[in-house]
């Protein structure tokens, strides 16, 4: 039995997408990819887009923002991968730069220390230059600055 999709008004799909921004911040590629799974597409889902962001439901650099505070606190990355994330979402560079403004640089290094200090001590080797390797690999790997990786890594090596 094949049932076809209803086309939404723009109405419709206006009302549907307010609820998916308000449910959870979004940015404009994620609006997009919803629209176009909705079978909205071109200067329909433009206007749809526009009317989202005069109704502050849609709004980049606050998706910036807790996107970029989200991911330090809960999943401990580092800018890097922040950035990186965020500009495969086709987010702005000056919505990038702001987003990663709300990561206090004090906070940002003592979550370094501690994850530095976590891997350094969980790497079953005698070795320290394997530790110290196995250990910056990890962190440049969750995103965070290589000079500033290393930095960490000697203070803890010092003990």
């Amino acid at each position: 039995m094949d049932i076809k999709k209803q086309k939404l008004t723009p109405q419709q799909a206006l009302l549907k997408l307010a609820g998916y921004c308000a449910y959870q911040e979004r940015c404009h590629e994620e609006v997009r990819e919803k629209l176009s799974e909705l079978g909205v597409y071109g200067d329909e889902a433009e206007f749809i887009i526009y009317e989202l962001i005069q109704q502050n439901y849609l709004n980049e650099e606050r998706f910036a923002k807790a996107f970029a505070g989200g991911k330090f606190r809960v999943k401990k990355w580092g800018k890097n991968k922040i950035r990186m994330e965020l500009k495969q979402k086709k987010v702005s560079d000056y919505c990038i730069q702001q987003g990663l403004k709300e990561i206090d640089n004090e906070a940002y290094y003592d979550t370094l220390n501690e994850l530095g200090k976590d891997k350094f001590n969980s790497v079953k080797d005698n070795n320290p230059l394997v530790k110290a390797n196995k250990t910056a690999s990890y962190l440049i790997g969750k995103g965070y600055e290589t000079d500033l990786v290393w930095d960490v890594i000697n203070e803890i090596k010092k003990g």
